[in-house]
């Protein structure tokens, strides 16, 4: 297992399309260059996914567009 340490003390933002609710919803972090963390809002002291900022860009866009269902 790979630790980036460089996401102490990341500030944290919920999605823009979460219901609103604490518990459903991911949260990002910005500020990266390249790469884009995503962690689970139910679970924010567990894991964190690291997406390359170009891979998030398209699933950002595909779930915008509709074609994520």
């Amino acid at each position: 297992m790979t630790t980036f340490q460089g996401l102490v003390g990341a500030a944290w933002r919920k999605s823009s399309y979460s219901d609103g609710g604490d518990n459903n919803c991911v949260e990002v972090s910005d500020g990266f260059p390249g790469a884009v963390p995503v962690r689970d809002s139910k679970n924010p002291t567990g894991g964190v996914l690291l997406f390359p900022a170009g891979a998030w860009s398209a699933f950002i866009g595909g779930v915008k567009d509709g074609r994520l269902g």
